[in-house]
């Protein structure tokens, strides 16, 4: 027998876990000033177009590890880095440029490809591969029909074409 006091008991909905409070943090919850905060130190810590991030909590502190190394150049060091080439604002804005107008090209390919793949009628690629398919079947049609009773692909077209009643009408 079931009864609906047992059905609740067996299904508690749990707690909601809170996430933001007004007090003090005490492990997984946070005040919303403390979110503040921590939005805060994210935008001071933005970054201009074309640094990079410093590694935060970086267990790898490589300099350290390849020190003894004769081949290891420290970061301290990057104007010592072989093939290193630095590079002019010009040459910077140049190589810019180039990447937009790649950019720009890739993105009208692919908007020109989405189009083209989104078309069902005319002169699409998708009916150029049916029309094929079906030209390609039917060629095989006529050729073993041709084989099985000796009346060729031409003569084929004319007996369809009477059967039809468009030749033959005298």
């Amino acid at each position: 027998s079931f009864s609906t006091n047992s059905y609740r008991s067996t299904f508690v909905r749990p707690a909601r876990t809170q996430l933001f409070s007004e007090e003090p943090s005490t492990g997984t919850t946070k005040t919303a000033k403390e979110v503040a905060a921590e939005i805060d130190a994210e935008e001071k810590g933005m970054l201009e177009p074309g640094q990079l991030p410093t590694l935060k909590n970086n267990l790898y502190n490589e300099d350290e590890k390849f020190a003894g190394d004769d081949d290891w150049i420290p970061s301290s060091q990057p104007q010592k880095i072989p093939g290193r080439k630095v590079l002019s604002d010009i040459e910077l804005a140049a190589q810019v440029a180039d990447l937009r107008k790649l950019e720009e090209m890739w993105r009208k390919e692919r908007v020109m490809k989405e189009y083209e793949d989104a078309r069902i009628l005319g002169w699409t690629g998708m009916a150029e591969m049916y029309n094929s398919r079906y030209a390609m079947f039917f060629l095989v049609v006529g050729l073993l029909t041709e084989y099985w009773t000796g009346v060729t692909i031409p003569g084929q077209v004319e007996e369809m074409l009477r059967i039809g009643g468009f030749i033959g009408l005298d």
